[in-house]
């Protein structure tokens, strides 16, 4: 692993624009495209990255799953999230969806606390408290119609965070290019049963739209693929963050939308409890300073 900090920021914060980027065209083609055809023929074209990445390795190689079940859940579990956020897109701006999906790594200490036994302190807790007052002032329950779109995000962030988890989990067992390959197909196999319920044959520009969120998103990966291989996780980490700039960007680009002050506040309460975590886990991870 090459040790590159600045080129893993930006190639972090080039797949968080490409993520925006993909969220904006998907909330496009949502207008007029069922969620589950638009899920549908994202995964199709996701399988044929998933064969261009793991054909040196081999198809058949990269199926043999030692916990089977387990990938199946895993990749169920990511359909249904990435629906939420497709339906959320609909129904939100792409700043408010973003900003309370922003709760996800928070969920993930609350989940991996519950269900696989992690530890987490009093620093942590305060963090994940934190995190759902900007929630709350983002929603603002009481001081207006809670509109039930703001669930979908919210929802998602859940889904997110148990497929982080699952993911963490199933990493004990199979090699990447093995959940990458699971993932596709479970996932084009699942949205087969609800895409072509409601088809609507797309327009030429639309097939050119749909082919873009999966090279779109194909690339977003494939970026943070190599963040990753040119820095440490944690290092990187506050950078992805840039996602609730740029979707803050697209959104008042593509579609006039501009984010009100409380979504403003609220965001900006998430993305510091997240930071202050990633902080605390870095400095318990480097252990006390010592004496002079």
């Amino acid at each position: 692993m090459k040790n590159n900090t600045s080129l893993g920021a930006l190639l972090t914060m080039l797949a968080m624009l490409c993520f925006a980027s993909m969220d904006a065209v998907s909330k496009s083609l949502v207008v007029d495209y069922s969620v589950g055809q638009l899920m549908w023929v994202r995964y199709f074209l996701l399988c044929f990255f998933a064969w261009f990445l793991v054909r040196k390795q081999g198809v058949r190689a990269a199926l043999r799953s030692n916990k089977p079940g387990l990938q199946i859940f895993r990749s169920v579990v990511a359909v249904f999230e990435g629906a939420m956020f497709v339906l959320a897109f609909r129904y939100l701006p792409l700043a408010d969806t973003h900003a309370v999906a922003a709760t996800s790594p928070l969920i993930v200490i609350a989940l991996g606390v519950l269900f696989m036994g992690e530890r987490a302190g009093t620093a942590r807790w305060l963090a994940v408290a934190a995190g759902f007052v900007g929630v709350l002032l983002i929603v603002r329950p009481g001081f207006r119609t809670l509109d039930w779109p703001l669930l979908l995000p919210l929802a998602g962030a859940l889904l997110w965070a148990g497929y982080q988890l699952l993911t963490r989990l199933n990493a004990r067992y199979d090699q990447p290019s093995t959940s990458l390959l699971w993932s596709a197909v479970v996932a084009f196999i699942a949205t087969s049963f609800v895409g072509p319920l409601d088809w609507k044959w797309p327009t030429a520009m639309a097939w050119v739209m749909m082919i873009a969120v999966a090279f779109i998103g194909a690339i977003a990966h494939y970026a943070l693929i190599k963040a990753l291989d040119h820095a440490e996780a944690g290092a990187v980490q506050p950078y992805s963050y840039t996602l609730l700039v740029w979707a803050a960007v697209m959104g008042w680009l593509v579609f006039g939308d501009i984010p009100d002050h409380w979504t403003i506040i609220g965001a900006t309460v998430v993305v510091a409890s997240g930071l202050y975590t990633w902080h605390h886990n870095r400095r318990a991870a480097a252990g006390p300073t010592p004496s002079p």
